[in-house]
C-alpha cells in the first residue's frame, strides 16, 4: 500500500444500480456475444454488461457524450446512466471533459478483450459462490464478493441472509477502500492505494493516514479486516482476501450484519469463519 501515490477515485457511498424499465427514445445497443449466464447471475449480468454498453456508445460516438444521450441510449433513466459513468470513471474506464460530457479512455481495448474481463469476472464469481452460501449457513448474515476496481471495490455477487434485519450491499454498488472490511483486505494483502483525503462516512471512520496504516498491519497480522461502523453506523463487516493459483488477491469475500447481533466476540468468531472459509474456497479458485 503507496500512501503518497495519487488515485482518481471519488468516493461515493453504496449505491443501488437498478436498471429503469421505462422505454427509451432510442433503443440501447445489443448485448455482447456470448454473454448468457446460468440461472441466478442476471443481477451481475444486467450490471456489468450496461457498462460494456456504454462503453460501446463512448467508442463509438464520435466525440464526447452528454449524460442525457447515454440515458436515452442506454434505455434508463438519467440517474442511473449518472451512476454507471461514475462507477466506468472511478475503473479509469472513461472520463469527463471541461463541459461534463463523457468520453472513453481505451479506444485500443477490441470486443474480444472486452468479453475476456467479463468472462473472467463471471468465472470467479461463479466459482465462490458456494463458498458465499456456506458463509451465510455458519454465520446466518449477508455475505458479498467484490472485486477492484482502480481505488475502490464493486459488488459484484451476494448473497443475502434470511433474517429480516439484515445488510443490504447490492450488485453493482462501489464503495471506498479505508472504511470497508471488503476495502481494507485489498490495502493488507495487495499493493493496492486508498484514495485520499480519507473520506469521514461515520464518526468511527478512520480519517488519517497513520491511522489506516495501523489498521492495514493489524488487518495483515491476524488475516482478515474489519469494519467497525466505519461506512455506515450500525454495521459490522469482516472481509478476507480471494487469492490465485500464484497467491495473488484478485477478489475479496466478507460477511456484514447489524450490530444488534454482532458484538465483539461475534465479530472475531466471524472473523475467523471468513479466514477458515476464504482458505478452504482458495483450493476450488480458477
Amino acid at each position: 500500500m503507496n500512501f503518497d501515490a495519487e488515485s482518481p477515485y471519488e468516493s461515493i457511498r453504496v449505491q443501488r444500480y437498478d436498471i429503469c424499465q421505462h422505454k427509451a427514445a432510442l433503443k440501447p445497443p445489443d448485448p455482447l456475444p456470448g454473454t448468457s449466464l446460468p440461472d441466478g447471475s442476471m443481477p451481475v449480468l444486467k450490471s456489468l454488461t450496461r457498462g460494456l454498453q456504454a462503453l460501446d456508445i463512448l467508442a463509438t460516438a464520435g466525440g464526447p457524450v452528454r449524460l442525457t444521450d447515454m440515458a436515452s441510449a442506454l434505455g434508463v433513466e438519467k440517474s442511473n446512466a449518472s451512476h454507471i459513468m461514475k462507477t466506468l470513471v472511478a475503473m479509469g474506464y472513461a472520463e469527463q471533459d471541461a463541459s461534463r460530457r463523457y468520453r472513453t479512455t481505451w479506444k485500443h481495448r477490441s470486443g474480444d478483450s472486452r468479453q475476456r474481463v467479463l468472462d473472467d469476472i463471471i468465472a470467479c464469481r461463479d466459482s465462490w459462490r458456494p463458498t458465499l452460501e456456506a458463509i451465510v449457513d455458519k454465520t446466518g448474515e449477508c455475505a458479498h464478493f467484490a472485486v477492484l476496481v482502480r481505488s475502490g471495490v464493486w459488488y459484484v455477487d451476494k448473497v443475502d441472509s434470511r433474517l429480516p434485519l439484515k445488510v443490504d450491499h447490492p450488485i453493482g454498488s462501489l464503495a471506498p477502500l479505508h472504511c470497508t472490511a471488503l476495502g481494507k483486505a485489498f490495502l493488507a494483502f495487495s499493493d493496492t492505494q486508498p484514495e485520499e483525503p480519507l473520506t469521514a462516512y461515520t464518526p468511527s471512520t478512520i480519517t488519517t493516514r497513520e491511522g489506516l496504516r495501523r489498521e492495514v498491519q493489524r488487518t495483515v497480522e491476524r488475516g482478515y479486516a474489519i469494519d467497525d461502523e466505519e461506512f455506515a453506523t450500525g454495521i459490522r463487516c469482516v472481509a478476507g482476501p480471494v487469492l490465485n493459483s500464484q497467491n495473488q488477491m484478485i477478489a475479496a469475500i466478507g460477511v456484514s450484519g447489524p450490530t444488534v447481533r454482532i458484538d465483539d466476540a461475534r465479530l472475531l468468531e466471524l472473523g475467523e469463519i471468513i479466514l477458515a472459509l476464504s482458505r478452504s474456497g482458495a483450493a476450488h479458485a480458477p
